[in-house]
């Protein structure tokens, strides 16, 4: 991106010390025309001070060829104009001087004090002048001597109070364009650092979705289809011995199928429609910050719309005793309403940890534990070790090793604590524990 300040960098293209070369023309152009001018008054100066012409000539060039150095060294021109005052030579030395003078960044009581010394040196030669030409007039001068000093101070003050006064002004305009310029590059930095912030915030945003949605997705698929397979194995083996029985497995492995595509549906619909359900229409580019919260309103809208509740856990709890596992359901404390958020979490810790017992300790004795307290809600699930093996179908369900880092995130998100680890026996415990009321954080 380029900036105001890289713009202005970028046009000093002048020579030495000229930002740019259209400056330099004018100080060289300036110069000769101060140095013509006062080698022109320098002929008067050699003959009134009995100095040959070419000194005077030369001595005039030189002095007002110092106008060339006008923006390097103001305060040399000005000295140089008022020393050359007496000699009534460098009228456009001492006018362009002044304005470079007031012009600069050198302080203003330096301005003025150079200033002050000039009027002074053109007032003392106006009136020394006058009154020389007043004496050569004779009897019938043009003006009377009492006007002398009106007409000297009004000289002084003409020569050094313009140049002066518009010098000031240009150099305070010169002063505010750059303090504007230096807040406009400012500015743009802060733009860009926001932009790039804000460009942070999204793929955050998306990020977090990403894992939010393939956290649901592996709670509505893994347990259901988990059954399926559990269910799939034991049809397999008592096909040919119970046929009751294994028709009874395949209605329920269909009952299980249809009730994950369901789910599944219901969420692919809820991320593919907008607001009451309707098809999401192109609309113009959106900032990338209006990213992460379209996704989470989306996610949200998928949670919230028919998720499951602690009235399920009967059902759920049914489903595996289905499926062939011994599970122990104990409730403790009276049951109350809490937040959706939080109903649905503790749902989904005993639902993942029901299905990792299938897939990794089939057969094995399982206790879910529900207790309602004061002011939190707190769930286990434990089960014994595994079986020896061949004892039961080995079902062969795969992990992805994400279950319980998906349930550590949601009781985490939610002001909890989640701990899971191997017993003692064998076995293993998952443990949680939730805040009846959700954070205002959360």
């Amino acid at each position: 991106m380029t900036t105001t300040g890289d713009d202005h960098t970028a046009a000093l293209t002048g020579p030495w010390w000229w930002e740019r070369r259209r400056g330099a023309a004018l100080d060289v152009g300036l110069a000769v025309v101060s140095a013509a001018e006062c080698g022109a008054e320098g002929i008067a100066f050699a003959r009134d001070a009995g100095l040959p012409t070419a000194v005077g000539v030369g001595f005039g060039v030189l002095a007002g060829a110092a106008l060339l150095f006008r923006r390097r060294w103001p305060v040399a021109v000005v000295l140089i104009s008022i020393a050359i005052t007496p000699a009534q030579m460098g009228f456009l030395l001492t006018i362009v001087g002044l304005y470079s003078l007031a012009a600069s960044e050198l302080p203003r009581r330096i301005t003025g004090a150079l200033a002050g010394m000039s009027m002074a040196g053109t007032l003392i030669v106006t009136m020394v002048r006058a009154s020389r030409d007043l004496a050569e007039e004779g009897t019938h001068p043009p003006i009377g001597s009492e006007y002398v000093p009106f007409f000297a101070v009004a000289a002084a003050i003409g020569v050094t109070a313009p140049p002066v006064l518009l010098g000031l002004y240009v150099g305070a305009r010169r002063r505010l364009m750059e303090s504007l310029r230096e807040r406009a590059d400012d500015l743009e930095r802060e733009l860009q650092l926001l932009a790039e912030r804000a460009e942070e915030r999204a793929e955050w945003a998306r990020n977090e979705e990403r894992t939010r949605i393939a956290r649901e997705m592996h709670d509505v698929v893994a347990h259901r289809v988990s059954l399926m397979v559990v269910h799939a194995a034991a049809l397999q083996a008592v096909a040919r011995k119970d046929p009751e029985k294994a028709v009874r497995n395949a209605a329920l492995v269909g009952d299980m199928g249809r009730q994950a595509l369901t789910e599944l549906r219901e969420m692919l619909g809820v991320l593919r429609t907008g607001d009451g359900g309707k098809p999401v229409k192109p609309v113009e580019p959106v900032p990338l910050a209006a990213v992460g919260y379209a996704a989470a309103a989306a996610a949200s809208r998928a949670v919230d719309e028919d998720g499951p509740c602690l009235a399920e856990l009967d059902e759920l709890v049914g489903q595996s005793r289905a499926a062939g596992m011994a599970v122990d359901l104990s409730v403790e404390g009276e049951p109350r309403g809490y937040a959706a958020d939080v109903e649905q979490t503790a749902y989904r810790v005993v639902q993942e940890a029901l299905t990792n017992v299938h897939k990794h300790a089939a057969g094995a004795k399982t206790y879910v534990r529900l207790a309602h307290r004061a002011a939190e809600i707190a769930m286990q699930v434990e089960n014994e070790p595994p079986p020896e093996a061949g004892s039961t179908a080995d079902a062969r369900l795969p992990s992805g090793g994400n279950g319980l880092v998906g349930m550590k995130e949601r009781v985490t998100g939610l002001g909890g604590v989640f701990v899971s680890g191997p017993t003692d026996g064998g076995g293993f415990r998952v443990s949680a524990v939730l805040p009846a009321a959700v954070p205002s954080g959360g």
